[in-house]
């Protein structure tokens, strides 16, 4: 089972910062989870959140901000002192972390709460320009934004994500169309994932961070996990199930 640093180390940095990714970059995983935004001015920005309140000493909306408006902000010291002066990444920023090593980024497309007209043909043009649309794989709560960016780039690997129990949820990702579910760890463990895993779904689950639930679904046939913390998980699933 393969394993995934969700928004970077973020359990032992400040998520989506640029100290977060350089440490997932320096561990033996399969790749790393981020989050992408649109700043006022149209940048691509990496941040989980609508606003800036939770991770950062500003507040407001990332939309209603221009990158330099969003750079003035301490994003590390929420976290840690440790950290302090963490600015706010681009997404190009990340992605030269990933270009020269061979973890696949996973880029989760913000767009189910502010549509942000564009972000998918940007982030597409980012990824080819810079080589890698071979090891990227696009994701989103809003499945429509998964269907346009497909129906952009078919080459390119996308996954739905959902915090539901789906019926027939094998079908559904084929119908948008979807190359793997990422689905939310309760649900994981619900008849429906089985029964999609039997199928020959590609699942990925969100977010295990404890031993039980990785062996169990590394048991279940799951294909990968996102983690917080990626060096532990990593450990635990080698070391195997006692």
């Amino acid at each position: 089972m393969k394993i995934y640093a969700h928004r970077g180390a973020s359990g032992t940095h400040p998520e989506n910062t640029l100290a977060a990714f350089e440490e997932a970059a320096r561990l033996a995983i399969h790749g790393v989870e981020l989050d992408v935004h649109l700043s006022k001015d149209g940048e691509l920005v990496v941040i989980h959140d609508e606003t800036i309140d939770r991770t950062s000493n500003g507040v407001g909306y990332v939309k209603d901000l221009t990158l330099a408006e969003l750079r003035a902000y301490d994003f590390g010291s929420w976290f840690n002192e440790d950290f302090a002066g963490e600015s706010i990444p681009t997404l190009e920023e990340v992605l030269k972390i990933f270009q020269q090593t061979t973890h696949h980024v996973n880029i989760e497309l913000k767009s189910d709460i502010f549509p942000y007209e564009g972000m998918g043909e940007k982030v597409l043009y980012l990824v080819e320009k810079m080589g890698m649309s071979d090891r990227v794989l696009i994701s989103s709560f809003d499945h429509e934004a998964v269907r346009n960016f497909k129906k952009l780039a078919p080459h390119i690997k996308v996954a739905i994500l959902t915090m539901d129990v789906l019926v027939d949820a094998y079908d559904y990702a084929r119908i948008v169309p979807a190359d793997a579910l990422h689905i939310y760890l309760p649900s994981a463990h619900r008849k429906t994932t089985k029964e999609a895993l039997l199928k020959g779904a590609i699942i990925r689950v969100f977010t295990v961070n404890d031993e039980v639930n990785a062996h169990a679904l590394e048991k279940r046939g799951v294909h990968a996990i996102f983690t917080d913390f990626p060096e532990r998980m990593k450990s635990v699933l080698e070391k195997g199930e006692v």
